[in-house]
């Protein structure tokens, strides 16, 4: 099911519930093949995981070994291809993208940014937003997967309205 982007990528980016595959880190270093398969292919795609998937986004993550610099571990993740892209997303997430690569900020000590135009996005039919049912519904039925620097991760299972001055304008 298509979305609107704009939306769920601001609700979901707060959470900081990624796991890229296949292509680019939102954050990556130029040591790393992430880094230049977004910048030589151009695209990356982005899978949101559930906090179940925690072991996934582990083995996507881990470093490269041998002569040809394989990653054998991430034979073990199930993936499904991308619709617009070269690449894949990881099964079972709850949204995913297809980006063009816009730009790669770097001045992040050896770390840099890899910002993308997206030019597909799916999500799961039960992770979309209703009108009638409360956004805590839905972070409660799905919760979103957070890291938390240094080697920490959290399930985020509750939200709370942001308590807006009056007269203060706000989204929604």
């Amino acid at each position: 099911m298509e979305i609107g982007v704009l939306g769920w990528l601001a609700t979901l980016l707060v959470a900081l519930s990624l796991l890229i595959f296949a292509s680019a880190r939102a954050v990556s270093t130029p040591l790393h093949r992430t880094y230049t398969n977004a910048e030589r292919e151009g695209t990356f795609t982005v899978s949101y995981v559930q906090p179940s998937q925690i072991l996934l986004a582990s083995l996507a993550a881990a470093p490269r070994c041998g002569e040809n610099d394989d990653k054998p571990s991430l034979q073990s993740v199930p993936t499904f291809p991308a619709r617009e892209v070269e690449g894949v997303h990881v099964r079972d997430g709850y949204l995913f993208l297809e980006c063009e690569l816009e730009r790669i900020i770097g001045g992040f000590d050896e770390f840099s940014l890899i910002v993308g135009r997206v030019i597909a996005s799916f999500a799961r039919p039960d992770a979309l937003r209703e009108h009638d049912v409360d956004d805590q519904e839905i972070v409660y039925r799905l919760p979103l997967l957070a890291y938390l620097h240094p080697g920490r991760f959290a399930a985020i299972e509750r939200s709370f309205s942001f308590p807006y001055h009056e007269g203060t304008p706000h989204p929604g």
